[in-house]
């Protein structure tokens, strides 16, 4: 066994104990899902698919109009929130209470808070550590005032597959604050080690809560200078989909017929399906050459194609 393997059987096999031995040996971590069906899931709205328009100078739109534009316009009854687009509304709650009550006015589930710029959770210093976990206690706070089941973290630079100690500290930390408010704490792979499922799934296992778990993105891994991915990035959504509390269906653009040209969906939403995974995806459009609606739109669409069809390897 190389260290390679040997290092993704430890990972795997320690995240077990703490999300269920039986989701996890059900999964192909393979990356090479047999042919069948696709099964079926919720789709949501990624709040940073619309950030240009969010951002922008003249902006017309703010985050207490998200619920509705992801159901009026797009017909979509999920949205997950980017705490950017609100980051001095954590503790207000009136506000809060607010974009609950129009998120229930238009029959919108809110799914979850995506958090950044709040800290380093694997600072080597103690200080800087604990400063971050404080800071992300908030949007705990806020997601349970919301309704969310869950909060995306950044899990920070200081950590590998072989050294986890600070991350795990820190990690644990608000992943107990989380589970005391029945929530969960899911990990992108959004740069740095996330985006390593070695460094990624040593850090699941080191935390060893239930509650801490993964937000597979399907295009969040590292590419070389042709725009190519340097690793298997259906391997990688493979072993990372037995502890996903959430999925990010990451496009950026779409061929003549309709197809991500990136990625091959069909093949990681069979991956989805065989981990046992049936619930939010979550429309993450992060193109160029389409406007924000056409890109969510066609990603829409091409969930909506894949859900419930029959996949045939290639």
């Amino acid at each position: 066994m190389n260290r390679r393997h040997f290092l993704k059987g430890v990972a795997v096999a320690g995240a077990s104990l703490s999300l269920g031995a039986n989701r996890l040996f059900a999964a192909d971590l393979s990356g090479k899902p047999a042919a069948g069906k696709i099964g079926d899931f919720k789709i949501s709205l990624a709040e940073w698919s619309l950030h240009k328009a969010l951002f922008a100078k003249d902006a017309k739109i703010t985050n207490l109009d998200f619920p509705k534009i992801a159901r009026e316009q797009y017909g979509i009854e999920g949205v997950e929130y980017v705490n950017q687009f609100f980051k001095d509304k954590a503790h207000d709650s009136a506000y809060l209470k607010d974009l609950k009550t129009r998120a229930a006015d238009h029959g919108v589930t809110n799914v979850l808070i995506m958090i950044d710029g709040e800290g380093d959770l694997s600072a080597k210093d103690d200080g800087a550590r604990n400063k971050a976990v404080e800071n992300h206690k908030k949007w705990v706070d806020a997601a349970v005032a919301l309704g969310c089941h869950a909060i995306r973290v950044n899990t920070g630079s200081n950590y590998s597959p072989t050294n986890t100690e600070a991350a795990a500290e820190g990690c644990g930390k608000l992943a107990e604050y989380g589970a005391a408010n029945k929530l969960h704490i899911i990990c992108e792979n959004h740069g740095g080690p996330s985006s390593n499922p070695d460094a990624l799934l040593a850090l699941i296992k080191a935390v060893g809560k239930p509650n801490f778990g993964t937000l597979p993105d399907f295009g969040n891994f590292p590419k070389k200078k042709d725009g190519t991915y340097q690793i298997d990035v259906y391997e990688a959504i493979a072993r990372m989909m037995p502890f996903a509390h959430g999925v990010s269906a990451k496009s950026y653009d779409f061929d003549e017929t309709g197809r991500e040209s990136n990625l091959n969906f069909g093949r990681i939403l069979k991956i989805v399906t065989d981990a046992g995974y049936n619930g939010w995806v979550g429309i993450e459009y992060e193109g160029s050459r389409l406007s924000e609606p056409a890109g969510i739109k066609a990603t829409k669409n091409l969930l909506e194609k894949f859900r419930g069809s029959e996949y045939t390897p290639a």
